[in-house]
């Protein structure tokens, strides 16, 4: 099998001091399950890695299991490989280049979701916030950030969420995780 570039994105690590799992140990441990030129970007649990076997499924379920044995807790994990990666960031439906990053966020899911899940959230109600989906993202426009996002809290809420793993990036971490499995 060729090699190829991914980016492991985890959920939930290093947030209010719960999960934490330093970026030096992450690297030592994706290494040491024998992927090449790991690095990290930022605390919030993103590493950019090679490999020469699996798939994105696989290489998942790989890390999460030594997370779980190194570290002592489960941590989900979502893996998507350098074209799927350059592909979401191509397809956005907002004017990225317009708009302040923290105003643009992805939500990654582990399986595709279909507007049904979305039918009672009024999307009206919360306007000039907006949501769009793609292909397994969720792309959230929230023109005073997701701190302060009515639509993205509605978003979050474990029924829309129900059966898949779902993780969220700003457009900066978006950008440079394109950028750091491209170069």
């Amino acid at each position: 099998m060729a090699i190829r570039t991914y980016a492991a994105l985890l959920r939930g690590i290093n947030v209010g001091g719960h999960k934490k799992v330093p970026m030096a140990d992450l690297r030592a441990l994706l290494e040491g399950l024998g992927h090449g030129g790991v690095r990290t970007y930022l605390q919030s649990g993103n590493a950019v890695f090679t490999a020469d076997h699996g798939d994105e499924e696989s290489l998942a379920a790989e890390a999460r299991a030594a997370i779980a044995e190194r570290f002592g807790f489960a941590v989900d994990v979502l893996v998507r490989d350098s074209a799927y990666l350059r592909a979401v960031r191509d397809a956005c439906p907002f004017p990225a280049a317009e708009l302040q990053p923290k105003q643009l966020h992805v939500t990654y899911f582990s399986a595709p979701v279909g507007p049904d899940r979305f039918t009672a959230v009024d999307q009206p109600a919360f306007l000039p916030e907006e949501f769009r989906l793609g292909d397994r993202v969720l792309y959230l426009y929230a023109p005073d950030g997701l701190g302060r996002s009515k639509l993205g809290e509605q978003l979050s809420r474990p029924a829309l969420t129900k059966g898949v793993i779902a993780t969220t990036r700003n457009w900066n971490t978006v950008t440079q995780l394109v950028e750091m499995t491209h170069g």
